[in-house]
């Protein structure tokens, strides 16, 4: 991260993380060498995320939960340590202001009040990761031996000159999720290497898209369905000192998402919206969606059942279009997401966060339970291949072993070019393109729109340059 990128309020923390150690010690750790006793632990473990997959899985398997209360706002350990859960959405960066300001007051907190874990994603984890906000998951105890089965990105995008400030339990390639009889009625196959060689390139994918709309389907829900695709192959990062680069790629996608709207081929969703969402389920008459793991399972699962678990629904054939999807590898290897459980600097419960490290990233047994059950792609490459060899089949893909696919597009993931800027660039970009998308403006506009929007949330950038 570029110096100018560390913010008023990360020096504040640095100064109050370091008086705030001088004055206390290494509670929460190992006392000095020489044969004394351990800081007494915590009995409050405080996490922050902002959604409830990581509540999920630690209530889940966790093997040292004990009680959940019944709003899940708690969970109770065999040892007795009560577990907090602080849940605040993405939104707007939300999560993001509400825990840098908890974090500031981090060092002041009295025990019981104080971040001992907190989530982060992919596009800003390195705004924690190099910072203190965050510990060196070695000091935390966690070895390389514990680690080795993980995926070297997972450990890459949180290590910043040598040192890993987090960890997780899962890995993020992406696919293209297909109707099956979508594909059947548009290229006579539903046949996973079939389709694959159908969409093996943009071109292709473009093709295919044609003869979708002369079927009477759409390619694709909405405008940001592809943008990962091509995000994630740019070329560089996105800023470079104070300056921000967009990459040709990005461009390739505006191109390509004009060219689907003014044809007909996209239903002008947005992701996460109401219709993108319908789009997904039985009404819907799209060939397909760009996902990564934990939104096969997480979100097009839930969406594709006409009767909602919460409303009684089931996952099976016959709820919806459940059984209809199948995936592939698509144009091009991407990924999107991922979530790193991060130890909070000043945790006063450094023995516990270890073992929940330990045992939710590290444990291959209960790496290979979590995909059996929930189909999540988990970061231990012995659990994945098992699972890939196996006769393991996904009853919401029809049957397929989509753990084969991932193992081999994991394999192709690059985070060369992530960077600390990367969240704001990219939710502005789709933003700003939106209005360029519906009419309401040209590109020149658009992308006028853009450097104001991007100045605004980072003021250390000063420039904004465009591929020739």
């Amino acid at each position: 991260m570029k110096k100018n990128f560390k913010t008023i309020m990360a020096l504040l923390l640095v100064f109050a993380m370091v008086f705030s150690m001088a004055a206390c010690g290494n509670k929460g750790g190992s006392e000095e060498k020489g044969g004394e006793e351990a800081a007494e632990q915590g009995k409050v473990l405080n996490i922050w995320c902002w959604n409830d997959e990581f509540q999920s899985r630690f209530n889940d398997y966790y093997p040292e939960v004990k009680e959940v209360a019944e709003d899940k706002s708690t969970t109770t350990l065999n040892d007795g340590t009560v577990v907090k859960w602080t849940i605040n959405p993405n939104e707007g960066n939300n999560y993001q202001d509400k825990l840098d300001e908890a974090l500031l007051k981090q060092a002041d907190a009295a025990a019981d009040d104080k971040i001992d874990i907190f989530l982060v994603e992919a596009d800003y984890a390195l705004k924690y990761v190099d910072s203190d906000y965050t510990m060196d998951v070695k000091e935390i105890g966690l070895t390389d031996d514990d680690m080795a089965q993980q995926y070297q990105y997972t450990k890459d995008i949180v290590s910043v000159d040598g040192v890993q400030k987090g960890t997780t339990w899962q890995a993020t390639p992406g696919l293209f999720a297909y109707r099956r009889s979508i594909a059947k009625d548009v290229l006579g196959t539903d046949d996973p290497d079939k389709v694959q060689e159908a969409l093996a390139d943009w071109d292709k994918f473009n093709e295919v898209a044609k003869k979708a709309s002369d079927k009477g389907y759409k390619m694709l829900s909405g405008y940001d369905d592809a943008y990962r695709t091509f995000s994630n192959n740019v070329s560089a990062p996105w800023v470079d000192g104070d300056t921000v680069n967009v990459d040709a790629n990005i461009m390739k996608w505006v191109d390509q998402t004009k060219e689907f709207t003014d044809k007909g081929y996209n239903n002008k969703t947005s992701l996460w919206d109401e219709n993108w969402a319908a789009d997904q389920g039985p009404k819907g008459k799209v060939f397909g969606f760009f996902y990564s793991t934990w939104g096969i399972n997480f979100t097009l699962l839930g969406n594709s059942l006409e009767t909602p678990e919460d409303q009684g629904g089931k996952q099976e054939v016959g709820n919806g279009i459940f059984g209809d999807y199948a995936v592939c590898y698509g144009p091009e290897p991407y990924y999107w997401g991922g979530t790193w459980i991060c130890a909070a600097t000043g945790t006063d419960n450094t023995d516990l966060v270890k073992d929940v490290m330990l045992k939710l990233t590290c444990d291959k047994d209960i790496m290979k339970k979590i995909t059996e059950d929930t189909q999540d792609y988990t970061n231990n490459q012995e659990a994945m291949q098992e699972i890939a060899d196996s006769d393991f089949q996904s009853a919401f893909l029809g049957g397929q072993n989509h753990i084969a696919l991932f193992v081999e597009a994991a394999k192709k993931i690059d985070m060369s070019n992530a960077g600390p800027y990367d969240q704001g660039c990219n939710e502005k970009m789709q933003t700003a393109f939106k209005d360029y998308f519906d009419g309401n403006v040209d590109e020149a506009k658009a992308k006028a729109n853009f450097e104001k929007a991007i100045k605004e949330l980072y003021p250390d950038l000063k420039t904004v340059n465009w591929p020739e």
